[in-house]
């Protein structure tokens, strides 16, 4: 009798660049696109920027799997970005309310920030590129949780979930 645990897991099948429509290929690169845009309108506000990726990826996860792991993936990449962006603007506000102590610390969060924000730019674009092919592009740290969440067994079960199918009344 064959061991159980020595069993390999099945493996994962994903959604080749060919068989993806179009819109999904558009949605998964407007999850890169929608962060870009709330980026440039809410750059003073960073927290609007948050909302509206969540906003989006709560529209779309549903729409398939690649979708949701690239608004996912994106999502939780724009995360740190938010914080680091959020921390500047308050600790501008404090130095604005308050006599101009510590500038020299703030200038070197202030550069490290830009340099955070210059890679978050270029790793999306970079993504929205691939996404745009219909290809997977896993970002550093958040790629892999994002896969799992979508097409690990986690993914899997979800889908299985989801195989009802509609069908006619009886007699019909």
């Amino acid at each position: 009798m064959p061991d159980e645990s020595a069993r390999e897991p099945d493996p994962v099948v994903l959604p080749q660049p060919d068989e993806l429509s179009e819109r999904e290929k558009d949605d998964a690169m407007a999850a890169y696109l929608m962060m870009f845009a709330s980026w440039a309108i809410g750059f003073p506000l960073p927290l609007i920027n948050l909302i509206a990726s969540l906003v989006y990826f709560f529209i779309n996860r549903r729409t398939s799997r690649f979708v949701a792991f690239h608004s996912l993936q994106s999502l939780l990449f724009h995360i740190p970005v938010v914080c680091l962006n959020s921390g500047a603007v308050a600790w501008l506000i404090v130095l604005l309310a308050t006599s101009f102590h510590h500038v020299g610390d703030f200038l070197i969060y202030l550069v490290f920030t830009a340099l955070v924000n210059l890679l978050y730019i270029i790793l999306s674009i970079v993504a929205l590129v691939w996404a745009r092919r219909g290809c997977f592009y896993y970002l550093p740290i958040v790629g892999r949780f994002a896969f799992v969440r979508y097409f690990g067994p986690q993914g899997e079960r979800q889908r299985r979930k989801a195989t009802y199918r509609n069908l006619p009344p009886e007699g019909l």
